[in-house]
């Protein structure tokens, strides 16, 4: 029994080794078969999906409940804008201070986390997603931000030469960025901290008994979920090339919710679902009707909702693990 459970249990993990192998092929294969416009997409569902990452790790894995992902996703868009409009960086060179913004606004943000719970963070978290891009209209920023006007950044082109264009190298450059975050949050939530994670999100008292740092994770869990959300929101406006704060509004927050509960609230891979939700449902809802797209896109996710309730990422688990328990067949 036990050699039968091993040998289920390797291919299993085989399975899954040779399922991603594959998934990235083909991810990479639309850089030299989709046209321009559908590379743009595939980057903004690359972007998105990062987005909804850092929200699977702070509400997903540890319960925290926040409306205010958008926030963070405008301030990486922003730092990554600023220093390339005004100061010539160079694209990749804004990533790192994207996501060192992101996460100190994150760390700041957590404290409240150590008082607030529930419904009480989420108004807290929506209260930033409201303000911050009314903060980026101030006209004393105006400099920095641009105002109401927002900013323009050039094309990123491929460099040593490489023969591609400017929209495959983008959306390679992103998919990269987004398989490092996804390993990142892959091993976080594999460790001991990710235990940790899922302790508070099932009982905080019984966790803090156990010797979990309650203050200290949820810190650091926001700090790392904004870093994550700012990080997509730096891809996104290298891949759109411009940045104006109506395009942060609190409806950003809204929608990125909802990629993370049609991807699957606590499922890592499921965060891709979700950006493929944000960025293509809105278009399908709006190709089948014009004059109500918002009841169609209304329609399309409540029957998400009803055939997975668990979410994309969630019924594609429960799968797997129906396949993983299937006995293998008698060798005779």
């Amino acid at each position: 029994m036990d050699a039968d459970r091993t040998v289920s249990s390797g291919r299993f993990g085989l399975t899954q080794a040779l399922g991603m192998g594959a998934f990235l092929a083909v991810m990479v294969g639309f850089a030299f078969i989709a046209d321009s416009y559908h590379l743009f997409q595939l980057t903004m569902v690359v972007a998105y999906a990062v987005a909804v990452l850092g929200l699977t790790l702070l509400t997903g894995y540890t319960g925290q409940i926040s409306l205010g992902q958008g926030a963070f996703f405008a301030i990486g868009s922003y730092s990554t804008a600023i220093l390339m409009a005004n100061y010539d960086w160079p694209y990749w060179a804004t990533l790192p201070v994207a996501a060192a913004v992101s996460a100190l606004v994150g760390f700041l943000i957590g404290f409240p986390a150590l008082r607030l719970g529930g419904l009480y963070l989420a108004l807290t978290t929506f209260a930033l997603a409201v303000s911050v891009p009314q903060i980026l209209k101030v006209n004393a920023l105006s400099d920095f931000t641009g105002g109401v006007q927002g900013l323009t950044m050039d094309k990123a082109e491929a460099p040593f030469g490489l023969p591609l264009t400017g929209d495959q190298w983008i959306y390679l450059f992103s998919l990269g960025v987004g398989c490092l975050m996804f390993l990142l949050a892959w091993n976080l939530t594999r460790g001991r901290t990710g235990r940790a994670m899922m302790a508070v999100r099932e009982q905080a008292v019984a966790a803090e008994a156990m010797g979990v740092g309650l203050a200290a994770l949820k810190i650091r869990t926001f700090a790392v979920s904004a870093m994550i959300t700012g990080i997509g929101g730096a891809l996104s406006a290298i891949a759109v090339q411009f940045v104006a704060p109506d395009s942060f509004n609190f409806f950003l927050s809204i929608t990125l919710f909802v990629g993370l509960v049609v991807g699957g609230v606590d499922s890592i891979p499921g965060a891709l679902f979700g950006g493929a939700f944000i960025e293509f449902i809105p278009n399908i809802a709006n190709d089948i009707s014009k004059a109500a797209p918002g009841a169609i896109y209304g329609a399309i996710l409540i029957g998400f909702m009803f055939a997975l309730p668990r979410g994309v990422g969630g019924g594609v688990m429960a799968m797997l693990r129906r396949a993983r328990r299937r006995p293998l067949p008698e060798v005779r």
